[in-house]
């Protein structure tokens, strides 16, 4: 019995925190109720972007960049490679948008084995502001985007951040990125932040130069295979945290295949088990799949019916989730329960696969967390 009883306060447990997280996320992320004003004075912004071949949606997303309401800021573009598809697309934005001080570099500088970094590098030493956003391509701004990421820089902050929120789904499996992207993965980088000051998250980075520059400048970023990892660190090295933004930002999904969706979450999965090993750990509790296991368990113990006690875990742990999603105004539809389910008997594997494969493919460039391989150029 007491383990029976032991199961059940573990069921119980699991789904209290996880209809925190809900509770934090729903608070953190209700869209806001207007556009965020300017700071007076406003400081100067420059916004790196670092483009790498077509996205869905990449001319919206990069043609926002010169939309935004912002008395003071410039727009730089990084390629590695002047025969990048993304190249005629960009220099057209920047003609039809002259009165915004706009550039594109091409080249790139190995500082690491992340070629994301290596793009990111000579946007920054280009950068004349010493307030620098480092933005994703695919990432849709707002027009006070700059407004919404400044107004989150508190006194103790070192960086603020955005993660990326799914939004227009054209398949199934882009609804599937949503179950991970929003309801889920943002929802818990909230509660993150609640409880440890929050972990950086590369979609969108708010710096202030001189912290960065404390930390040994941008290529130090290097130390990590993963830009946002070593930005968390040097963060903390100095006794401040990071901060995310309140309502995350949009990246437009139109449609996904399932192995690209799988291949993008095992890839995160293996950065975080390499660089915050002791937060990864705990992961596995995240989903609902070891509480229906273990609420299984405690069923067949007891000679309770197993089908209908599975079914009341997977009810409150799932039920508060749906009501996030249109709470908040994030992209819902009827698959998306069913889309919550498969979500979570994948994250197990995901979980396990981090913990003995290293090496992954991202947009194609083979890359490993292992210390021991050297860093590999872009292919």
């Amino acid at each position: 019995m007491t383990t029976i009883y032991a199961a059940a306060f573990f069921c119980l447990l699991l789904i209290g925190l996880n209809i925190l997280s809900i509770g934090i996320a729903m608070a953190r992320a209700r869209p806001p109720q207007g556009p965020a004003p300017a700071p007076d004075p406003a400081p100067a912004v420059s916004i790196v972007r670092p483009v790498c071949g077509l996205d869905n949606f990449c001319e919206e997303t990069l043609g926002s960049s010169f939309l935004l309401d912002y008395p003071a800021f410039e727009v730089i573009f990084c390629v590695a490679r002047a025969h990048d598809p993304i190249v005629p697309v960009v220099r057209r934005l920047i003609a039809a948008n002259q009165r915004i001080p706009a550039r594109l570099i091409i080249g790139d500088e190995k500082v690491s084995q992340n070629p994301k970094l290596n793009n990111c590098v000579k946007g920054w030493d280009a950068a004349v502001h010493d307030w620098i956003i480092l933005a994703d391509a695919n990432v849709l701004m707002p027009k006070d985007y700059i407004q919404r990421m400044l107004q989150n820089f508190g006194p103790t902050t070192g960086l603020v951040c955005s993660m990326p929120l799914g939004s227009r789904p054209q398949n199934v499996w882009a609804e599937l990125e949503c179950a991970f992207l929003n309801t889920f993965e943002a929802r818990w980088q909230y509660a993150g932040e609640a409880t440890s000051g929050g972990f950086a998250q590369g979609k969108n980075m708010l710096w202030r130069r001189d912290v960065i520059e404390a930390g040994g400048g941008i290529r130090a970023l290097g130390a990590e295979i993963a830009e946002d990892a070593a930005s968390t660190k040097l963060v903390r090295g100095q006794g401040k945290i990071v901060n995310l933004v309140d309502s995350p930002f949009e990246q437009p999904l139109g449609r996904r295949a399932l192995r690209d969706v799988w291949m993008r979450q095992v890839r995160w999965a293996r950065m975080r088990r390499k660089t915050f090993p002791l937060f990864y750990a705990p992961e596995i509790f995240a989903g609902a799949a070891l509480p229906c296991l273990v609420a299984a368990y405690a069923a067949y113990a007891m000679d309770w019916s197993i089908a209908l006690t599975v079914l009341a875990v997977a009810l409150a742990w799932y039920l508060p989730e749906t009501l996030l999603a249109p709470a908040v105004r994030w992209h819902f539809s009827w698959r998306m329960p069913l889309l919550f389910l498969l979500r979570d008997l994948m994250l197990p594997v995901i979980y396990f696969d981090a913990w003995f494969v290293d090496n992954f493919v991202w947009r194609g460039n083979a890359m490993s967390v292992r210390e021991e391989e050297p860093s590999v150029g872009q292919g």
